[in-house]
């Protein structure tokens, strides 16, 4: 089959290379020459909202997705129009590129959050505050990620002058949350609606950005696991998913409060290249392909470690028994995404040396 992407960064290279086995080819569809797709991938470079482009990648693909969640839904909805189809479905492109609309589903849906509310002006947010209370957190709606788009308030002092600081545009203010760690469910779910969900993962992130996944979360109890799965479950069967989806969510130590999903491969499941039965990138491609979807039990334990602004000697990394080196072909710069690497071991006190030299 044909597949068309949305996107040309590292997820869309990834999916293109767990592709390739399985006999799927794939053109990508993005603005910047040079991608990281381009190597695996043939490449269309356009806006996503030039017509004639989407006219070209409808007529040569059977099917499109897309490897993050800011494409503009009109493109979308437009390559529906022409009798592609687009999976994920377009309702939750637009439901996970809205913060607002986000947790307002996840509030219909019956599943816990920190207490939010919309902010659209300087009074607004004054509203919101005296509802949520402080220290909380400002976002824009829409755009933003990895730490962007945000800002921290902590103090009366914060809030004077913070809308306009974020552009003014449509945001919500989202109360503080105690927790004990962050983890995130990665599930699948097929164009049959049967569904299937990896363990859950362990994050930690620093300025906003994933630096650290660990997989299966450390102790990690059966009830925590059908816990994340049920919330994770809704949101499939209420969107109508097909694809993989991730939901990111706070452990308080009582409670898994949902913070954002992910409508694609996502940064915390990289892990499952090497450490799972079936990878997040094949069980997307077989869920929006309508194959069977593949295994989601780990394989021992695993990590990921994130290689930002620039990168150790190869060679010292590939020293580390059990690791897996994944470099994205990009330049080195401050705050960039260069690559990961997996580290995969029968145990966790084996996991947590080959950790301690990498």
């Amino acid at each position: 089959m044909i597949i068309g992407v949305l996107g040309g960064g590292q997820l869309g290279r990834m999916l293109a290379l767990a592709g390739h086995p399985l006999g799927h080819s794939f053109v990508v569809l993005t603005p910047g020459e040079g991608s990281p797709s381009s190597p695996v991938a043939e490449t269309i470079v356009a806006d996503y909202e030039d017509p004639d482009a989407l006219r070209e990648l409808a007529r040569r693909v059977d099917v499109v997705t897309y490897e993050f969640e800011n494409v503009p839904v009109a493109t979308t909805d437009l390559l529906q129009e022409l009798g592609v189809p687009v999976r994920p479905q377009p309702e939750a492109l637009g439901v996970a590129s809205d913060r607002l609309r986000e947790k307002r589903l996840f509030r219909q849906l019956s599943i816990p959050t920190v207490p939010f509310a919309p902010v659209d002006s300087p009074e607004g947010l004054e509203e919101a505050v005296r509802f949520c209370g402080l220290p909380a957190v400002l976002k824009t709606r829409r755009l933003g990620y990895d730490g962007k788009g945000q800002r921290v308030l902590r103090k009366s002092a914060d809030v004077e002058g913070a809308f306009t600081g974020l552009g003014g545009v449509p945001q919500i203010l989202e109360g503080f949350c105690d927790f004990k760690r962050e983890v995130s469910v990665i599930a699948v779910r097929g164009l049959d609606g049967t569904t299937a969900c990896y363990p859950l993962v362990e994050n930690r992130h620093e300025a906003g950005v994933l630096r650290f996944s660990r997989a299966p979360a450390p102790e990690l109890d059966p009830e925590t696991q059908a816990k994340a799965e049920a919330h994770v479950t809704k949101i499939l069967d209420a969107l109508d998913y097909v694809g993989v989806l991730t939901l990111e969510l706070f452990d308080d130590g009582v409670e898994l409060l949902a913070n954002e999903i992910a409508p694609r491969v996502h940064n915390s499941g990289h892990w499952t290249i090497e450490g799972a039965e079936t990878s997040q990138f094949e069980n997307h491609l077989r869920a929006i392909t309508g194959a069977p979807l593949g295994s989601c039990a780990a394989r021992g334990e695993s990590a990921m470690i994130n290689l930002i602004g620039e990168h150790p000697s190869t060679e010292a990394i590939q020293a580390v028994p059990g690791t897996h080196l994944h470099l994205y072909g990009k330049s080195p710069r401050p705050g960039r995404k260069l690559g990961h690497v997996t580290v995969t071991a029968a145990d966790s006190s084996t996991l947590d040396a080959r950790l301690e030299r990498l």
